[in-house]
């Protein structure tokens, strides 16, 4: 079985911007691509899990979205940094319009997108990493049974929440894995 290490999207990866769909808007965030490349020398498999409530709010489309996505993967490439899978959930279980209005089981805090990669990549959950930026992200991993969840905040010591290490950025991080 493989072990994985799952990045929420915004927050995470790059620079949180409400609604986040355009290349030019798109930041990384300090630390991203060096914790990648530490999991991946550690034989982690790398995949995004993302709520998209913009798309299901009609902010702009999943055309939008995967147009951004093509161009995040190849940047994380020419770093040298393989992500193996993107999953994104575009529903909203009371904001979403049209086909888009749903309660889906890959809307976080549900673990449906980490069981869709479990499935499709033989992946070992209890073996597994997640690293989220709001405790729906943490919530998600726990209902997985991931072996260990990050919550990265800017505020750590005011933060109530179930995850197993809280960071203030991704730089702290190699440090308190002991990698």
């Amino acid at each position: 079985m493989n072990k994985a290490l799952f990045l929420d999207r915004d927050g995470v990866i790059n620079k949180e911007i409400n609604y986040l769909h355009r290349v030019e808007d798109f930041e990384f965030l300090p630390g991203i691509f060096e914790i990648c490349r530490l999991f991946l020398d550690k034989e982690y498999q790398i995949f995004v899990v993302s709520n998209q409530a913009g798309i299901a709010r009609g902010y702009y489309s999943e055309g939008d979205f995967n147009r951004l996505t093509e161009w995040m993967v190849q940047e994380f490439k020419q770093r040298d940094v393989k992500i193996t899978k993107v999953y994104y959930c575009p529903f909203h279980p009371t904001e979403g319009i049209g086909t888009y209005k749903m309660d889906s089981f890959d809307r976080k805090p549900n673990p449906g997108m980490l069981f869709k990669a479990r499935d499709e990549f033989d992946l070992n959950l209890q073996a597994s990493f997640l690293i989220g930026d709001k405790e729906s992200d943490i919530e998600a991993g726990i209902n997985a049974g991931l072996g260990m969840t990050v919550l990265l905040t800017r505020q750590p010591a005011e933060v109530k929440t179930k995850a197993n290490l809280v960071i203030p950025d991704l730089k702290r991080l190699p440090e308190l894995l002991k990698f």
